[in-house]
């Protein structure tokens, strides 16, 4: 039995497909017309008025419960989750029943040498040090197809679950069919580390690990997580899926550290994360500086004030 507390349940049923899209992943949309839209990853799924049609296979829907289910093949308690944004509490009864079978992860092809994703992330200001380490660590691909920067993400277990997609040529972000947004992309050589550093991109916490090569810390003894993206609910406590997948994979965890961006969505996610997990952990806010919406605006501006302060001199 699948019991969900009919507040949650209400609160997903009525988020819209393109809402849905418009706060996860808006690089996906391509508008057509005013009100008229195609999905990037299924040119024949198209929506409008709130309704959403996949011509390719002669299926459609109204709501975002009913396009995870029926296009991203997300369980019903996943796809729940998936809108809310955090994980659904459960009664204990839920242990008996047999588990989901993961959804299987399609990488694609790669570059054997990923030289246009490297040339890409140095002109975003990454240090070639953090570079070589997601390179090393199976972290980072370069794609075969389209070039795009592929941050990959594993379980407990080392199994990649999760990949993120961006574009070296366009704003185009999007995810691996297959990912599941519990297992984010991150980074850590400690795997007893007390301290998270939480970041809504990939690139945002390469930014930070770039910084902290800059200044001379060490920044391989905490964990450095993506949330893979987070979007503002109504919900006063809500805690992304991947923080709440990598807590309970990681119960030594003590203090939080929130670099999310200094927007209306990253400061609204930052106060749910405060509110839902400050009786349970030690939640640090620290966002990007001011005037930075993200860290990896702090890290071009550090890197961009070091060098005029080396021609004044």
């Amino acid at each position: 039995m699948n019991y969900i507390d009919p507040q949650i349940l209400q609160e997903a049923q009525q988020m819209d497909v393109l809402t849905y899209l418009q706060r996860n992943n808006p690089e996906n949309l391509v508008r057509l017309s005013n009100n008229y839209y195609y999905t990037r990853d299924h040119d024949s799924l198209k929506i409008s008025n709130g309704k959403w049609y996949w011509f390719s296979r002669g299926i459609g829907g109204v709501s975002a419960l009913d396009y995870l289910m029926k296009v991203q093949d997300y369980s019903f308690i996943r796809a729940v989750e998936a809108i809310i944004g955090r994980k659904i509490d459960r009664p204990s009864y839920f242990n008996a029943s047999k588990p989901a079978k993961p959804r299987k992860l399609l990488l694609p092809d790669v570059e054997k040498n990923p030289v246009q994703v490297t040339d890409y992330l140095k002109r975003r200001g990454i240090h070639p040090f953090v570079i070589n380490y997601c390179l090393e660590h199976a972290l980072l691909f370069e794609t075969n197809n389209h070039h795009n920067a592929m941050f990959v993400g594993y379980d407990a277990k080392g199994i990649a679950r999760y990949a993120a997609l961006r574009s070296i040529n366009s704003g185009y972000k999007g995810e691996v069919t297959g990912s599941n947004k519990h297992f984010s992309f991150s980074m850590s050589e400690n795997s007893d580390a007390e301290h998270v550093h939480l970041f809504e991109s990939a690139i945002d916490a390469m930014s930070y690990a770039s910084l902290a090569v800059l200044e001379g810390s060490d920044w391989k003894q905490d964990t450095l997580l993506s949330l893979a993206g987070v979007f503002q609910v109504k919900r006063a406590n809500v805690v992304p899926v991947a923080l709440q997948q990598y807590l309970e994979d990681h119960p030594q965890v003590k203090v939080l550290h929130l670099h999310l961006d200094n927007d209306e969505v990253g400061r609204g996610a930052t106060a749910g994360i405060m509110k839902g997990l400050s009786d349970k952990y030690q939640v640090l806010d620290e966002p990007p500086k001011k005037g930075c919406k993200d860290m990896n605006d702090e890290l071009m501006l550090h890197i961009n004030t070091r060098k005029k302060e080396e021609y004044e001199r």
